[in-house]
């Protein structure tokens, strides 16, 4: 956050908790998968393992409460996607929501998108505060009336009625993808989105859901010689043919839909020369991105791998424009992090409204905010102890093994790694961040003045 490095600001939590039950990690359902805000920031979705959507609504800005601009508040909650299971392949698929986009309004309904590993659906979100009555071919309770004892017509009329939030779907995309949906992305025609797998990426209309044309598809003629996978994938915001996607390798590709129907040969190949005095076992795995943006402006790219988040200019791809170190703490520590699979956690990253601060997650509910024109750099810790309402958050400080420590410091040693940050979003045009903590959301937003600590 721009203001985050002044005498005069802070961070500060609002109220927004999803809250679960117990049992350990793998065996919940409550445990927040995916977080978006819509267009206009008013809207914050939440996806979870259990494949269900929880939407916030924003609340405005009040004159006897004047903190209450920014908090979010339940706005709708309803179940998206539920377990199934592939008889053919014998193969069960879950029902974790593994990414939601929102659609830009276009009238008073929104619309978003939700997928699982293999099915995406479209969703109508909808207010109704008015309900229809006398009819005149059914009675009050719904009933269809004999039409002998209609004696005269009357005009039905709306009455009021409590506001009531209403879900449905109105598409499901479904059999078109045989590995798991990693990414979904909406192009900037708002006609179209793209969904990537493992090996494909596809391409579809909004309006029609018996086909889809395959864009991309690295799938080699023996799987065998396979030597990367498809990790994320995104649309330009502006221009609607290009579109970039990453891989295991750590590449990017940005490809253009105006030059070939199957966009095998990219345009542009972004990649990191490796020094090969640094290389180990471990490099393939830790130089694998797990998630890209597109910077709002369309000039950037923001990537983020296992121990670093880069942004790159469109204009060089032989090298990253900036290389930001989240958490190089932990190469000592990549052998025992290898051993309980942490090493394939898939860390997220966003960029705030101007471009000029990059955000993404670590361990032990920590998150890390970097500013690109100060090169300034803070951590954070979204958690229960530090994240009460208005509550100012403080900066965090790791100390390495052995390193000389200060008070508040924790060791790398201490960290928690079944407390990870994997899930970001940042507000389209303020600061206002929502930071998903196991089955936890919280939403920090800034504070400029004094007067309001």
């Amino acid at each position: 956050i721009y203001c985050m490095f002044t005498t005069k600001s802070s961070i500060c939590c609002t109220k927004a908790e999803v809250k679960g039950g117990q049992g350990a990690d793998y065996m919940r359902t409550d445990i927040i998968s995916t977080v978006e805000f819509n267009h206009t920031g008013e809207l914050l979705a939440t996806g979870d393992k259990g494949g269900r959507v929880v939407i916030f609504q924003r609340e405005p800005e009040s004159q006897t409460e004047p903190f209450s601009q920014g908090e979010y508040n339940v706005y709708s909650t309803f179940q998206s996607h539920e377990p199934e299971f592939d008889y053919l392949k014998s193969l069960e698929i879950e029902e974790k929501i593994n990414k939601i986009r929102w659609l830009p309004q276009q009238n008073a309904a929104h619309f978003l998108l939700s997928t699982n590993d293999k099915t995406i659906k479209l969703w109508k979100v909808s207010e109704r505060d008015k309900r229809p009555e006398g009819y005149n071919l059914k009675d009050e309770e719904g009933r269809i009336k004999d039409i002998s004892t209609v004696t005269s017509l009357q005009v039905p009329v709306l009455k009021p009625m409590d506001l009531m939030v209403e879900v449905t779907p109105r598409r499901v995309f479904a059999n078109a993808h045989t590995y798991h949906i990693n990414s979904i992305s909406v192009n900037s025609d708002y006609e179209t989105y793209m969904s990537a797998d493992d090996l494909r990426i596809n391409l579809w209309h909004l309006d029609i859901t018996d086909r889809s044309f395959n864009i991309v598809d690295i799938k080699p003629a023996n799987m065998e010689d396979l030597t990367e996978v498809i990790t994320a994938a995104e649309f330009h915001p502006h221009h609607c043919n290009l579109f970039v996607y990453s891989s295991s390798k750590g590449t990017l590709r940005l490809c253009d839909m105006r030059e070939a129907a199957l966009c095998d040969k990219h345009s542009k190949l972004f990649e990191e020369p490796e020094d090969p005095s640094a290389r180990s076992f471990f490099s393939e795995i830790i130089s694998s991105v797990s998630d890209v943006k597109f910077s709002h402006s369309g000039r950037y790219l923001l990537t983020r791998d296992y121990l670093t988040a880069k942004v790159w200019d469109l204009n060089m791809e032989s090298k990253p424009l900036e290389t930001y170190q989240v958490h190089d703490y932990l190469r000592s520590k990549l052998c025992s992090l290898y051993e309980n699979d942490c090493i394939f956690d898939k860390f997220e990253c966003a960029w705030n409204g101007s471009d000029s601060v990059i955000m993404t997650g670590a361990y032990n509910n920590f998150f890390r905010m970097f500013d690109r024109n100060t090169k300034r750099d803070v951590t954070l810790e979204a958690s229960r102890e530090s994240s009460k309402p208005r509550a100012v958050l403080k900066p965090r400080r790791v100390c390495a093994a052995g390193g000389k420590r200060r008070k508040d410091d924790i060791s790398v040693d201490s960290l928690d790694f079944t407390k990870k940050i994997l899930h970001t979003a940042w507000h389209p045009n303020e600061n206002i961040i929502a930071i998903a903590a196991t089955n936890n959301l919280y939403i920090f937003q800034d504070k400029l003045n004094s007067e309001m600590h």
